[in-house]
């Protein structure tokens, strides 16, 4: 799926994620944390890597095993260092309204990958 960087488009990425899920008949617990981390990661990839440039796409795939499913998202921004990131639970960093993303993305997935730049991420959540 491609599309251009504006946040209307995360509804269509809800709507594969629902999609997906009554195809492949997902538990309610993993279509939950499936549906708050790759939204996460597509709306990072809009307004973080992509500023929101709406000539800029969004390129977002899936796979779907007997054990797992995986989503790629890229964008075409500038990239980030995704090893240095603040921790959104420490005192300092509590109450800012970002910064929390990648955090929960990491917490509702087995496995979350970026690529060295920064620009694509691969989330994992298994089915098993």
């Amino acid at each position: 799926m491609v599309f251009k960087s504006e946040i209307k488009n995360i509804n269509l990425v809800e709507r594969l994620i629902d999609d997906i899920s009554a195809k492949y008949e997902l538990h309610s617990d993993v279509y939950g944390k499936l549906l708050l981390a790759v939204v996460e990661g597509v709306n990072n990839a809009i307004v973080h890597g992509n500023k929101l440039e709406s000539d800029k796409d969004v390129v977002l795939q899936y796979e779907i095993s007997d054990k797992d499913i995986q989503f790629v998202i890229c964008d075409n921004g500038p990239g980030f260092d995704y090893k240095s990131l603040p921790d959104p639970t420490t005192p300092e960093n509590i109450e800012k309204t970002h910064g929390r993303g990648i955090f929960l993305m990491k917490h509702l997935a087995d496995e979350v990958e970026f690529n060295e730049r920064g620009t694509e991420v691969k989330i994992v959540f298994n089915l098993t």
